[in-house]
């Protein structure tokens, strides 16, 4: 499993970005994929999921100003990211998952960096 990150860049506050993750392979292998990002001295933080069936799901910290959405004849799964934030500055992370009973296995992408001036 691939997955590959891009779309990351240097952007005012108050701009736009989208992240782009595109996968080696159907994106329907997988029970749901996501964003990540983390911070210098930070946690891992979660961000947006899109499951197989197409839920989403939003940490409180980015809804409302992130989207999550996929394209499965690209294979690709997107963040829309509005009103972005100095404190939005990480490194974004992608991520599919598998979960065969109470195991879960998850798949990252290399991460793409996202700044934020304010």
């Amino acid at each position: 499993v691939q997955l590959q990150a891009s779309g990351g860049g240097l952007v005012q506050a108050g701009g736009s970005l989208r992240l782009s993750c595109a996968a080696s392979g159907s994106i329907f292998r997988f029970n749901g994929m996501g964003w990540y990002r983390q911070a210098p001295g930070n946690q891992r933080e979660f961000l947006a999921t899109i499951s197989n069936g197409g839920s989403t799901g939003y940490a409180d910290s980015v809804k409302g100003r992130f989207t999550i959405s996929r394209d499965s004849a690209k294979n690709t799964v997107y963040l829309q990211m509005n009103s972005l934030k100095p404190e939005d500055t990480a490194v974004y992370y992608c991520n599919a998952f598998i979960t065969i009973g109470p195991q879960r296995r998850d798949y990252w992408g290399q991460g793409t960096q996202v700044t934020v001036s304010s």
